[in-house]
């Protein structure tokens, strides 16, 4: 009986021995899957942060030269008081700057503080800013937007952030330009022409969504050039980098650092 069992025994024993090697062989093989992984990883931050140097040292010297061709950096829409830019940006949206500036002009001269617009009846103040186009929806946020600020904010614009895009009518462009031009605070005003020109000069890659834009720019442009960054991009957009008509690159100060990416 002890002659029949030993052949079992080491049957066993090999089996088990196997197991064991094979059991060491896949360990081995998962190490190596989770080095390599981890290599994989490290190579791919490594060359994101270099993309992310680059993209920081491009966007300082689009900024250098944009200041030297646009040393004013003013916002496109008029206004005396916050208000009534809240207003103008409201009316803004599908229309240009320049019908905004003129409608207003009537609106502001019927109802020349937030008091009295937030009493104004929507119809009225449909029939002044219709031609800025969505009349009605404009109208009815601007009225909303004038009762919160007298009911909740003594008639001020509050400077805060959240409490901005609390405000009916306004998105996180309205609430950047807001906090960058009535209170000089940080600001990134992704508008079409930002989104445009940061994506063809190559400062985003392909990002189109105004929120990811604007999360993208925070990370390469310093915080204090971030709202005068943008003013002159809507310049430099409509004069040079236009959109309806091909970009005038013969005679723009980026020509040589641009992507021109889509062009």
């Amino acid at each position: 009986m002890k002659k029949a069992k030993e052949p079992v025994k080491k049957a066993q024993k090999e089996a088990a021995e196997t197991d064991r090697k094979k059991a060491a062989g896949q360990k081995r093989a998962a190490d190596q899957g989770k080095a390599a992984g981890r290599n994989q990883a490290a190579d791919q931050k490594q060359t994101a942060d270099q993309d992310q140097t680059a993209k920081k040292k491009l966007a300082l010297e689009v900024i250098s030269r944009l200041k030297k061709a646009y040393p004013v950096a003013d916002c496109t829409l008029d206004y005396n008081e916050a208000w009534k830019l809240l207003v103008s940006v409201r009316l803004a949206a599908q229309c240009t700057d320049a019908r905004v500036n003129v409608v207003v002009e009537d609106l502001y001269a019927r109802y020349p503080d937030v008091d009295s617009l937030a009493q104004a009846e929507v119809a009225d103040i449909e029939a002044i800013v219709k031609p800025c186009g969505l009349g009605h929806s404009k109208a009815r946020d601007i009225s909303a937007c004038m009762k919160i600020l007298r009911d909740q904010h003594g008639s001020r614009v509050p400077d805060d952030f959240d409490a901005l895009l609390a405000l009916p009518g306004v998105g996180r462009k309205s609430a950047n330009l807001i906090m960058g031009d009535v209170f000089g605070k940080p600001a990134i005003v992704t508008d079409t022409h930002c989104i445009r020109l940061t994506n063809r000069i190559g400062l985003v890659d392909g990002i189109k969504e105004p929120k990811k834009v604007e999360m993208a720019l925070w990370k390469i442009v310093p915080p204090e050039e971030g709202s005068d960054f943008c003013h002159r991009l809507v310049y430099h957009g409509r004069e040079v980098c236009t959109a309806r008509t091909k970009p005038f690159c013969d005679r723009c100060c980026l020509q040589d650092i641009c992507a021109q990416n889509g062009i």
